[in-house]
Parts: C-alpha cells; sequence; structure tokens
C-alpha cells in the first residue's frame, strides 16, 4: 500500500467538508472584499500628475482621464490615507483594474447635482449593484467567479475633486486583505487564475462569520496550508467533476503535507489529517482553477474544526490542538521508513465530518 493509497479513504471524509460551508464562506469572504470601504479615494488627495514637459496637469488627472480597461495604483499609509494615485500598465503592479466609466453629474436624478455632497458607503454600495456589477460581468466577458478573489467595486475622486465639481465613478475589479485594503496584483483579470487561496505556510482560521482569515501560526487556526495546487495543469481538457478532483488531491495533496513536514513519520505523530478544497463547475467557468492542500484535525466530538496553535512544521512538541498537546500516536510495526518490510496501517479516519470552507 503506497503513502497515497493509505490517505484516499480520507476522499469521502474531505468531499463532506468540503460541501458543508462552502457557499456560506465564500459568500462571506465575497461580502468583505466587496465592502465599500475598500475602493473610496473620497478625503484623500493625490500626488501632482505631470506632462512629458514636467508641468503640473492637476492632481486628479489620473482618475479623472482613466476609462476602461485602465489599471490603477496608489499607496495606502498605515493609517489608511491614500497618495501617489497613477495609472499604470496592467502587467505592472496595481490595485483596481476599471471596468466602466459613469459621471454621476447625467444620472437621471438631480442627487447628484453642483451642491451636493459625496455618496455615503450605504448609497456607494448601492451604486455599485446599479451601475458596476453588469457592467463589470460584461466586460470580462462572463468570465468572473463571485465566490473568487477579485470582487467588484466603484471609487470616486478624491472630495476636494467632487467639491470643484468632478462627478466621475469608476467601476472595477480588485482583491482586498482581510481589512479590506486593495491589494497589489498584476495582469488583467480576465488572463489571471481567480481562486481565492492561501500560500504554503499560511494558517488560515475561521471566523463566527464563516470567513477565512489569514493569522500567524501562533495564533488559534483550523487550517495549515501546506501548497497550491492548479487543477487546469491536471484537467486542461474543461471542468473536471468533483469525484475526480477528489482522486487527484487525495494523492496530490497526501504527497505535499508529507514534503511540508519532512516525512510520513513527521505527519503521522502531528495527528493532523490532509484536507483539499474543490472547485465548482460555476467558479471553473468563472476562470477559478487553483486550491489549497492544508492540514487540519477533525473533532468527531463536536463535528467541527479542532483549534490548533502552533506550526506542524515545528512538530507535535509545539502544537496543541483543542487545548492539548497531540494524542500519542500507537506504535508502527513496522515503520513505513524500514525497507523490505510490509506497508503500515494508514491512521485513523478522522471520524464525523466536521463544517468547514472550502478552502
Amino acid at each position: 500500500m503506497s503513502t497515497a493509497t493509505s490517505w484516499r479513504s480520507g476522499a469521502a471524509v474531505n468531499t463532506m467538508l468540503v460541501a458543508a460551508l462552502a457557499t456560506g464562506v465564500f459568500v462571506a469572504s465575497y461580502d468583505l472584499a466587496s465592502s465599500p470601504d475598500s475602493a473610496i479615494l473620497g478625503g484623500t488627495s493625490a500626488a501632482p500628475t505631470t506632462n512629458a514637459e514636467g508641468e503640473v496637469v492637476g492632481t486628479n488627472a489620473p482618475f479623472t482621464t482613466a476609462d476602461v480597461g485602465t489599471c490603477l495604483n496608489w499607496e495606502v499609509a498605515e493609517d489608511g490615507a491614500v497618495a501617489n494615485f497613477q495609472q499604470t500598465p496592467c502587467e505592472q503592479e496595481h490595485r483596481f483594474e476599471v471596468s466602466k466609466r459613469e459621471d454621476l453629474g447625467i444620472y437621471p436624478t438631480s442627487e447628484f447635482g453642483p451642491d451636493a455632497d459625496m455618496p455615503d458607503l450605504a448609497r456607494q454600495a448601492e451604486l455599485r449593484e446599479e451601475l458596476c456589477h453588469s457592467a463589470t460581468i460584461t466586460y470580462l466577458g462572463g468570465k468572473f467567479d463571485p465566490a473568487g478573489k477579485y470582487a467588484i467595486a466603484p471609487i470616486l475622486p478624491p472630495a476636494s475633486a467632487w467639491a470643484n465639481g468632478d462627478r466621475t465613478l469608476l467601476c472595477g475589479l480588485q482583491t482586498t486583505d482581510e481589512q479590506g485594503t486593495p491589494l497589489p496584483t498584476s495582469g488583467k483579470v480576465v488572463d489571471n487564475d481567480q481562486a481565492n487561496i492561501a500560500q504554503a505556510g499560511d494558517c488560515r482560521a475561521v471566523g463566527e462569520d464563516q470567513v477565512l482569515r489569514t493569522v500567524d501560526c501562533a495564533e488559534p487556526h483550523q487550517l495549515e496550508t501546506t501548497a497550491v495546487v492548479n487543477l487546469g495543469e491536471r484537467f486542461p481538457e474543461g471542468f473536471p467533476e468533483i469525484g475526480q478532483q477528489d482522486d487527484f488531491l487525495a494523492d496530490r495533496c497526501a504527497q505535499t503535507a508529507e514534503e511540508y513536514m519532512g516525512g510520513e513519520e513527521n505527519l503521522y505523530q502531528s495527528t493532523l489529517q490532509v484536507y483539499w478544497g474543490t472547485v465548482l463547475e460555476d467558479s471553473w467557468n468563472g476562470g477559478t482553477r487553483s486550491v489549497n492542500c492544508s492540514l487540519m484535525h477533525a473533532n468527531p466530538a463536536t463535528n467541527s474544526f479542532s483549534t490548533i496553535v502552533g506550526s506542524a512544521t515545528d512538530g507535535r512538541e509545539a502544537l496543541s490542538i483543542n487545548g492539548a498537546p497531540p494524542t500519542a500516536q500507537p506504535k508502527r510495526n513496522p515503520l513505513r521508513s524500514e525497507a523490505g518490510q510490509p506497508p503500515a496501517p494508514a491512521p485513523a479516519e478522522p471520524g464525523q465530518a466536521p463544517a468547514a470552507p472550502a478552502q
């Protein structure tokens, strides 16, 4: 029996884990990323813009002249202040890709007249749905995963420009951190993998709101990421059924877990189990291809994830599972590492599957 085969029995458990809360977690993540707080330039000022001769042409020119397909970048200070707002080639790092340009001055009401205040956050969220959502989906040719890492958002000009009569609203796409701050990205969204995933070594905690957040591994968490796997490389012909994904990922994630842990024996002694995400067909069609392989510990007594403190790479002595050291593992006779010996039994299945997120 190979190591990969010994973990295959976990596929059914993992499938139930994925299904339990996948929708709730992704919806919560999307709502968080789409918060209008994450893309408002009101109250900030952009750096002066110069022409080829070095003449200042206005502080708001990069915003005011941005058009569909333009990518924008800016700096964010520790206090959230925005500076050095500029247009940049989409192949380079940027924080926003413009999908639509709207002049609120000709919006079919007098709501945004010359003396109107800048719309508040609630109204900006409404404008996102009214003006940005459908236009952005069209801009992407329908290739958008609402459960992915990109969010549709509006941005408004600096408050000083609004006061001077600029009513430009830009719709576009961005990806944010857990606090809603737009993050640098590169390449156009339509050409990118839209997967909402962590990186190897990241520990992820599931909050009461069912939102996954990356935390320090020394803090309580439920998942530790071992690898990122691009399913498009294995299934270039099109969407693979969930069973196909599970069969492939059972082997691949067992392999990456052993490599991450420095050997199968270390994985066995940790008492952690292999876990992986899968991609739903709608997400696949929207441009998502990658999933995470992770480590977790299932708590059959509560039908939920166990709470882990510490990184698995530091050994079982550094781990706490539900406030206690990992359970002592039975001695395996012979160990799998002993050449020429019959295979050892597989680690026990984690039992009843807990509710879990999809990544």
